[in-house]
């Protein structure tokens, strides 16, 4: 998809605190207002497809059914690398029980969000915690750590040679064709998760991540480099 020019960059709106809610910042995004935001700007924030992201993006005005004017600021809007061919999101985050109490007043903003999106070729979503509290933001919270964990060029290069060779395994199994040594096999599992968190291993992040996960070898990265 061709982007749009007149993707929003900066908020529209100061974002500081509220008395309601928990807020603060996620490092390299920005503020949040509250604790489901933050969690599911820590899942964007690991996501490598996404190449802009701007929170409170935008103002739409809008009326209700009664003919009364409104205006309405989403919580966010992101976009995503040509590679992957997603088209950009304009989003609300919100928890769901607030979301059966305020419907009445939400509907005519996110109509007016959704026929916005259709406009610029852009999509509308909400995303509850549902959809944010999930074992994948589990498993991005463990590997966290270990994207900073760099290991050497050639302690990468090892592990992605071997598990090429094996074709797929686990990371239990994958250790076991390291090395036999138990200080050695301390000193791998590291490495493992880095590059599992860095997509050189393929793994599905949507399933619990255990020693016994099914992983593979991504094609291309034998020869990975940060």
């Amino acid at each position: 998809m061709k982007m749009k020019p007149d993707i929003p960059l900066s908020p529209v709106r100061k974002i500081g605190m509220m008395n309601r809610s928990v807020s603060g910042v996620v490092p390299s995004l920005g503020h949040y207002e509250s604790a489901l935001e933050r969690d599911f700007m820590e899942m964007l924030r690991f996501d490598p497809a996404i190449s802009v992201f701007t929170p409170q993006p935008l103002t739409i005005n809008y009326f209700d059914k009664n003919g009364r004017k409104g205006i309405y600021t989403p919580d966010g809007f992101i976009s995503f690398i040509p590679e992957v061919q997603k088209i950009p999101i304009l989003y609300e985050v919100k928890y769901r029980k607030d979301f059966r109490l305020d419907w009445k007043l939400l509907m005519p903003k996110f109509r007016a969000a959704k026929a916005y999106c259709e406009k610029k070729g852009w999509r509308f979503e909400v995303f509850t915690e549902r959809e944010i509290r999930t074992t994948y933001l589990e498993n991005i919270r463990f590997l966290w750590p270990y994207l900073e964990r760099v290991p050497t060029d050639g302690m990468k290069r090892h592990v992605l040679t071997i598990l090429s060779d094996l074709g797929d395994a686990d990371p239990d199994f994958l250790l076991c064709a390291l090395c036999h040594d138990r200080a050695n096999r301390a000193r791998m599992i590291p490495v493992i998760w880095h590059l599992i968190a860095t997509g050189a291993i393929g793994c599905n992040l949507e399933e619990k991540l255990t020693m016994n996960s099914y992983i593979w070898p991504q094609m291309g990265c034998q020869d990975e480099n940060d």
